[in-house]
């Protein structure tokens, strides 16, 4: 599968109607950016399960803030709607795969579980 563009307007749909997102916030201007661009179109071929996203961070300045980001590329991995990798900088192909792999070994169940925890002694 081919990367997607992200804006305001399709984030959260995106976000919320698939099971794993990886999300690449870039700038057209940004070298590594540029340079991390075909490991993550590879990586999109190679995991066809998994939304890859794009967010062009000058053009869509609103999502760039409200992910506090700072500097670019910036990595995220959304899966069932919780953030479960962030990481500013590009990364090589093998690690990309191997964030992607952990994601899907992950046991939801138990990560919102204590999502919920965290919540309830926050309160």
């Amino acid at each position: 599968m081919a990367t997607v563009d992200l804006t305001r307007e399709n984030f959260e749909q995106t976000v919320n109607g698939n099971p794993i997102v990886v999300v690449d916030f870039w700038a057209p201007w940004c070298g590594p950016c540029r340079g991390f661009a075909p490991v993550f179109e590879k990586a999109s071929e190679a995991h066809p399960d998994v939304v890859f996203g794009k967010i062009n961070s000058d053009e869509q300045q609103e999502l760039a803030a409200a992910f506090n980001i700072r500097s670019i590329p910036t990595l995220m991995v959304f899966r069932e709607k919780v953030i479960l990798f962030q990481q500013a900088g590009a990364l090589p192909g093998q690690a990309l795969d191997q964030v992607l792999t952990q994601a899907k070994a992950l046991d939801m169940a138990k990560v919102h579980q204590e999502i919920a925890q965290q919540q309830q002694a926050a309160q």
